[in-house]
């Protein structure tokens, strides 16, 4: 793959193509990259504020009044609201997934069903999420291909 840069003399004309013979993972994963490029998340750990890269966080969890993002094997603690999450993120793949978590769905490695019409998320850290019902359709639409993320 050849990569090609051409200097432009005004922020507002930076842009980013891509010329592809098909849609693969390598360039859905550099699609990713360019869209989330500011939209990095302040989370505090120890008393330490982190910028945390979408990419990293494989969940955000609402528990009480705070809002905790997850990654591979730390948890951080965030300003935002769940549903300013789910508003912010949604177009670079997260999803709501029950009225208490978003979830990122590039981190997602397999879903099963589960009871009462609900399915289980199984993430690529091993941890499992319950999917509620009322999200399932939705989960199911976007992994099987029918809505364009």
């Amino acid at each position: 793959m050849k990569a090609e840069v051409l200097k432009v003399k005004e922020k507002k004309d930076e842009k980013v193509t891509i010329e592809c013979v098909a849609i693969t993972n390598e360039v859905r994963e550099i699609l990713l990259f360019v869209q989330s490029n500011g939209y990095e998340i302040t989370g505090m750990l120890d008393g330490m504020y982190t910028q945390l890269l979408p990419s990293d966080i494989f969940y955000f969890e609402a528990l009480d009044e705070y809002v905790f993002a997850y990654t591979k094997d730390k948890v951080y603690q965030i300003k935002n609201r769940l549903y300013e999450v789910e508003e912010r993120y949604q177009d670079i793949y997260f999803l709501r997934i029950s009225k208490s978590i978003v979830v990122n769905l590039r981190k997602i490695q397999s879903i099963t069903p589960a009871l009462n019409a609900r399915f289980m998320a199984h993430l690529k850290n091993g941890e499992q999420l319950i999917v509620s019902r009322q999200y399932v359709k939705q989960l199911k639409k976007i992994l099987l291909g029918g809505h364009n993320k």
